[in-house]
Parts: structure tokens; C-alpha cells; sequence
């Protein structure tokens, strides 16, 4: 059901083109509705974007093999079209441009990152085509008026931002006052983690807390050392992180390898990183923000539960330790299309927009309600932490499925 075309034949493509055409669909008399995306297969997003990807293709397959969408007395299945950005924004916008132009693609997936989201949508916008995307969670995307532009996930001030007050709580027990706490953090310089950062700043700003680190991650973000001797030497009580997987990963690393910790210490993209695969007993204690977990109680009728979902996504992907967020809510995506396409009984692009402002359903990732702007206003974020191989839920406490460990415990 889908069918990957990359600028040039490389061999850092090879496995992502191997998955995609696991689900091509071949030439029948069936109908089909072609989705499209310009999604990183190569670059530094490349690992994150398979994630992305293979989340698409579950959900297609699943649609498919319980009869498709039903429009008018006509049956339909989906298949993808999709296409290699390089994780490069200008590229991406090229590319998404050429899906509607050239290939006559009306119905958009996102791709990965804000960065990229943000280069697509002025271009679906232009041209009057929707985007449901899973990817892009910059609140800059939901600020700019578009109407065409929509979001599975909750928006990037929401990933970390919740660490410090959850920090604030658990220092106030041991008689520390929040006005007392020191703050290092790192962030890459792209518009998702620069959101991330301003969530977290407003949060210290809030409580009195004191930073006595603010650096920008490296580009290639495969070096932290500056920043992890800074930690080591001042010693702050709340460390966090974000630079997508490859940051979290060089984080993780560069904490053990110079003996460097902090009572609480929390990353962006745990999971897709694979903290507890690479560095094991060394990854416990870290916190974790997550669009999804597998123990959250969500089900619709498609997945099943969350849980169902997990397990259904391991046996279909075996080389998955954990299953990542970013799988999950690209899954979801193809639900919410499936959903328009029922409800507008039509393949207008202008009466699918319109189902997509009014969508408001549950599934196994969560409930999905956009607001005006286009973001998804019905479900929140959890933090999960790293105990013992596991990532356990642990905050908010309504969603919990574990106690949280404070402080950190380094084990290197």
C-alpha cells in the first residue's frame, strides 16, 4: 500500500524502502485514495522518520484489512506515496509541492519534525490541500492562521515544561524550597526544541528557580561535552535535554562516560533513541515526556486498546524494543483520515477539511478534537521514567502506573 521514492538510490534509504514496499499494493480494479508524504528516509531525522513511517503503514494495513473506507456505496482502500526529504526542510517543501502539482495528491501525511512541518505548510496551504500530521509539535505551526493544517500530537512547550513543577514537588518534600534549585539545561537549535526550551523556561521563571545552564547543542549534536563537564562541575538539581533521538543518545553516553548526573535528569525521545538498549542500567532514573504509552487506558474499535496496539506493532516490526510514540500517533493520523472520509462522504478536499475541523473521536492513542488552530485540545502528555529496562508512567499521578525514583540514582 505504499510505495517509497527517494531523490537518489542510496543505501542509507535501503531499509526504510525495504519496509515500505513490505505494503505495496499491486494493480487491481480496487479503488484507492492516495495519501502522500515527504518524510526523512536519510539526514539526521532518518531514524525518526522510519518510526514515522512504519506507523503510517500499520495504520493503512489495518484500515485495508477491515474493508476500507465506505463513500457513497463505493469502497476504498489507502495506499501512500511517499517521498525522501533528507530531513531538510527546503527540500521537504519541494517535495510536497511536487506530490500535489505533479502527482495529483490531495490528501496530505506530515512529515517528520517541526522544522520540516513548518516548510510544508505554507505549500498545502497555498495550494488548498489538508495535512494531518503526527510530527510537528512547535506551537509556532498553530500561530500563523493556517486552515488546512492538522494535529494528532500536543504541542512542544508540553514535553519538558512539566518537569519542573513535578521537580518543585519532589525537592519540597526533602525541605527544599523551589526558589533553592539550580537548572541546566541543552537544547538543539530548531524550532521544536527551542519550544521545548521556552516551556521550560517559563516553568523556572514561575518558581524562582535559578539556571546556571543554557547551552545550544552542536548541529551534528554528536558531542555534549561542554555542556556534561558544566553539569558535573556545578552540579544542578534538574538536567534537561532536548535534540531528538541522536541528542538524547549522545546525552545518555557522554553522562556515563564522564560521571556526570543530577537528582533529576529528563530527554526528549527516549524511546526512538533507544536509551535502555544502548546504555542499559546507566539509562535509569531518566525522565521520559510521551505523546503515548502502552499502559494509558485508550482503545477504539480498529486497535483495541493501547496496550493491543503495542503488541500488534512488535509482532508486525520485530525489532522493536520499545514501541515509540512517534509510531503510535502516525498511526493514529490514518485513523483521523479514514474518520473524515467516512463522515464527508465525499473526496472533496475542501469538504475533508471540513470534516477534519469537526473531528472529535477516541482512539487507542487518545481522544482527538482539534482546536481553531488546527492542534489537537483533548489529550494530554505523560513522563514516563526509565526503571529497570521499563518505562513506567509516573506523572501526571492520574495516569500513573509506577511510583517515580527521586533522586536519580547514577548507575555507571
Amino acid at each position: 500500500m505504499s510505495i517509497l521514492i527517494s531523490r537518489t538510490a542510496r543505501l542509507a534509504g535501503a531499509a526504510a524502502v525495504a519496509a515500505a514496499l513490505a505494503f505495496s499494493s499491486q494493480a487491481s480494479a480496487e479503488n484507492y485514495i492516495t495519501l502522500g508524504s515527504a518524510i526523512s528516509v536519510s539526514g539526521k531525522y532518518s531514524k525518526e522518520g522510519e518510526d514515522a513511517m512504519n506507523g503510517y503503514n500499520l495504520g493503512v494495513k489495518m484500515i485495508n484489512e477491515h474493508g476500507g473506507v465506505k463513500i457513497n456505496g463505493e469502497t476504498y482502500k489507502f495506499k501512500i506515496k511517499y517521498y525522501d526529504d533528507e530531513s531538510t526542510p527546503a527540500r521537504t517543501a519541494e517535495l510536497v509541492e511536487r506530490l500535489i502539482k505533479q502527482d495529483g495528491v490531495k490528501y496530505l501525511l506530515g512529515p517528520y519534525s517541526s522544522a520540516t512541518t513548518k516548510a510544508a505548510a505554507p505549500v498545502t496551504e497555498q495550494y488548498r490541500i489538508p495535512m494531518v500530521e503526527a510530527e510537528g509539535a512547535s506551537r509556532a505551526l498553530f500561530s500563523q492562521g493556517y486552515r488546512y493544517l492538522f494535529a494528532a500530537l500536543s504541542t512542544s512547550e508540553d514535553y519538558l515544561g512539566p518537569v519542573i513543577p513535578l521537580a518543585a514537588d519532589l525537592f519540597k518534600k526533602k525541605g527544599r524550597k523551589p526558589s533553592s534549585l539550580k537548572v541546566a539545561m541543552a537544547f538543539e537549535n530548531d524550532p521544536f526544541s527551542l519550544d521545548v526550551r521556552a516551556g521550560v523556561v517559563a516553568q523556572v521563571k514561575k518558581l524562582g528557580m535559578k539556571i546556571v545552564v543554557d547551552d545550544k547543542l552542536p548541529r551534528d549534536l554528536s558531542d555534549m561535552t561542554a555542556t556534561i563537564t558544566k553539569v558535573k562541575a556545578l552540579r544542578p538539581d534538574i538536567f534537561v535535554v532536548s535534540g531528538h533521538d541522536k541528542g538524547a543518545a549522545t546525552a545518555g553516553r557522554q553522562l556515563k562516560e564522564l560521571g556526570a548526573n543530577a537528582p533529576i535528569v529528563a530527554f526528549t525521545h527516549c524511546e526512538s533513541a533507544g536509551l535502555t538498549v544502548k546504555y542499559g542500567k546507566a539509562a535509569n532514573g531518566i525522565l521520559c515526556p510521551t505523546q503515548w504509552a502502552e499502559t494509558l487506558k485508550y482503545h477504539d474499535k480498529l486497535f483495541g486498546t493501547a496496550m493491543d496496539y503495542y503488541k500488534l506493532f512488535k509482532t508486525t516490526y520485530p525489532k522493536y524494543h520499545i514501541v515509540p510514540y512517534q509510531a503510535a500517533q502516525a498511526s493514529a493520523v490514518i485513523q483521523i483520515w479514514a474518520d473524515a472520509f467516512q463522515r464527508a462522504q465525499s473526496l472533496d478536499p475542501q469538504k475533508l477539511r471540513d470534516a477534519l475541523a469537526a473531528t472529535d473521536m477516541e482512539t487507542f492513542y487518545g481522544h482527538i478534537k482539534f482546536g481553531p488552530r488546527g492542534n489537537n485540545i483533548a489529550k494530554p502528555m505523560v513522563l514516563r521514567q526509565i526503571q529497570n529496562d521499563k518505562y513506567v508512567v509516573v506523572s501526571p499521578v492520574k495516569y500513573a502506573s509506577g511510583k517515580i525514583e527521586f533522586p536519580r540514582k547514577a548507575q555507571y
